[in-house]
């Protein structure tokens, strides 16, 4: 017989993880008590829950494996509720553990809004964002509900999974032998295969094609196939343009790199979907900021072939006026692998001209230009372009949300092996530095992690710098510093009249922020800086060269703004007219392309 808490540690143990990320409280105590007493598992404490499950998430992406975090029972459960959200948008396979009061205080059917102290109906809040959440009511479900959310958060399209303890059920005495398992359903797998009839549809679909493009998501990484889709690139031999989440899986100089695309997207990418005669997008969602809206306008006249695991991602195009040619629900891993093996013998055309069009557009619109290089203040194109060649191949970038990852996705060029980190479809503001914590607990000291934020965003899980200070986390921090809300900024200057209500910093301002040097240095962090342009490559450098955790300020005008980006609800190519299609191969010496597809600045 053993303590239901101690078999919930020694299950989580069993699948691997190694770190789990866990605030106490009187309805967790149990679990963390169990976890601390192993030798082959830790737990980290984050200074908020929020972090925490933010961690855990980064946690996951990183290893491959599930991600782990623990709370306790109401405000404790409902803070992790947006980390869970960044899991659940990117598909990432967390196990959320949170504790409940005891049984014998739930509030049942009594009408009265709570019975037991902090009890909250946890399971019905996360239901929308969550494969699974259960509570557990008998200890003798324990073994089958563990399994059952395991094999669910890992199976499909991945994603995570919640399981409210009761603190009573936790301090059970149970005997493992006679706990019932979980049987997953059979032909699972079978299920996320294409069929040969669509293999052969879209080898066929390529063939015919004269400007195809391949767009790689982040479905691609989660099936585990970023060997094989490197390897399809240079079988098809045509320009490729990666979502942000996959942005990492080609490296900046290859041949055949178009660039991201969409709201705010590089402008060679945007030409690049827009004038493609055929897409063929394996594991991207492409959701509203990759093709603008409506969603019948992007890749205007190209025929589509989308591939998702999700079938609900496939039924979306026709429900907004873009019928695919060829919807494919599959697996990204295995299609890659059919259309490979489909393809080994398969005669594929050179597009020599095409391939040729999207080189001249790399050289005609670098993301970063060359005069802004000699610009006094710093430029945040400058400043990426410049931290992209000075990062190792092996680093782990982590990168929050709002003009940070935009200028990141737009300018920095990544080398093989690197990993991009972001919460890239719930982007909310603080994942960079919690996210920076579990990366390096995943990867334990083997590799470097950069943390890219912005002065908003860190303010908003700033306490994870004790985390960073407890365990003496060797984490490389740029702040950029820009006085505000940039992005929010740029969307009031777009409808709004320029008039920065919540968004600005200062004595007019309605903001305000710490002295960040003061700040890192009283986190024992070391404190560099840049404050123009001539700064950059020396003070990288040395940040880069500082042992132990390092806060690079990075002060950046207020006025700086990412371009190109496309307003709002505006289609991508409204700024500028393209070209019809009739009429791109024509002049394919002089290139009568407008400057950009969406720079309303």
């Amino acid at each position: 017989m053993i303590k239901a808490s101690d078999y919930i540690a020694a299950f989580i143990a069993a699948q691997g993880i190694r770190h789990v990320f866990a605030i106490t409280g009187g309805a967790s105590i149990h679990m963390i008590h169990s976890i601390a007493e192993r030798d082959d598992i830790d737990f980290v404490c984050p200074q908020h829950e929020q972090a925490g499950a933010m961690a855990a998430d980064a946690y996951a992406r990183v290893s491959g494996n599930l991600g782990c975090a623990i709370a306790t029972s109401g405000p404790g459960a409902t803070n992790l509720i947006t980390g869970i959200c960044c899991a659940w948008f990117d598909s990432v396979p967390v196990l959320y553990l949170t504790g409940q009061v005891a049984r014998f205080r739930f509030r049942g059917d009594t009408g009265v809004r709570q019975m037991g102290f902090q009890e909250t109906d946890i399971v019905s809040m996360v239901g929308p964002v969550t494969k699974y959440a259960v509570l557990v009511k008998d200890a003798s479900d324990l073994r089958y509900e563990l399994e059952k959310a395991v094999h669910i958060a890992r199976s499909g399209r991945p994603g995570p999974v919640l399981v409210d303890v009761p603190d009573d059920l936790q301090r059970e005495m149970i005997d493992p032998a006679t706990l019932r398992g979980y049987e997953p359903p059979g032909n699972a797998l079978d299920e996320s295969a294409p069929a040969p009839s669509q293999i052969e549809r879209c080898v066929e679909m390529i063939r015919h094609a004269e400007r195809p493009v391949l767009v790689l998501g982040f479905g691609v990484r989660l099936a585990g196939a970023v060997s094989q889709a490197q390897a399809l690139i240079e079988r098809l031999g045509i320009p490729v343009c990666p979502s942000w989440a996959a942005a990492d899986i080609i490296p900046g100089d290859h041949r055949l790199l178009a660039g991201t695309f969409g709201t705010h997207g590089s402008r060679v990418g945007n030409f690049t979907i827009q004038n493609a005669d055929l897409v063929l997008a394996i594991g991207a969602r492409l959701g509203t900021r990759e093709t603008g809206s409506p969603l019948s306008s992007w890749a205007r006249e190209a025929r589509t072939i989308v591939v998702d695991i999700d079938s609900a991602e496939l039924a979306k195009f026709p429900a907004f006026d873009k019928p695919l040619d060829l919807p494919i629900a599959a697996d990204a891993g295995r299609f890659i692998d059919a259309l490979s093996a489909a393809l080994a013998n398969a005669e594929i055309p050179a597009r020599q001209p095409w391939i040729d069009r999207v080189q001249t557009w790399r050289v005609r619109y670098p993301a970063c230009q060359a005069d802004w290089h000699k610009e006094t203040a710093t430029n945040p194109y400058v400043f990426v372009e410049a931290l992209s060649a000075s990062l190792q191949p092996d680093d782990v970038i982590v990168c929050d949300t709002g003009c940070a990852i935009a200028w990141v996705s737009q300018a920095f060029r990544f080398k093989s092996g690197q990993r991009l980190l972001h919460a890239f479809n719930n982007t909310p503001m603080g994942y960079a530095l919690p996210g920076a914590v579990g990366a390096a607990f995943a990867l334990g000291g083997d590799r470097r992690v950069i943390c890219i934020t912005g002065d908003g965003s860190v303010m908003m899980n700033v306490q994870e710098l004790a985390t960073v200070k407890h365990h003496r986390l060797p984490i490389k921090m740029f702040l950029i510093n820009n006085g505000g809300y940039a992005m929010v900024q740029q969307t009031q200057e777009q409808w709004l009249g320029g008039k920065y209500y919540a968004t600005s910093v200062g004595e007019h301002g309605h903001l305000s922020f710490p002295d960040f040097d003061q700040l890192a240095r009283s986190f024992d962090m070391t404190a560099t800086g840049i404050v123009q342009n001539s700064d950059i490559d020396r003070e990288i450098s040395r940040t880069l060269q500082q042992p132990g955790a390092v806060m690079c300020n990075v002060r950046i005008p207020s006025e700086a703004r990412v371009i190109p980006q496309s307003r709002f609800g505006f289609p991508i190519e409204d700024s500028e007219p393209l070209l019809p299609r009739d009429e791109f191969m024509k002049n394919m010496i002089v290139d009568p392309l407008p400057v950009s597809l969406a720079d309303n600045n």
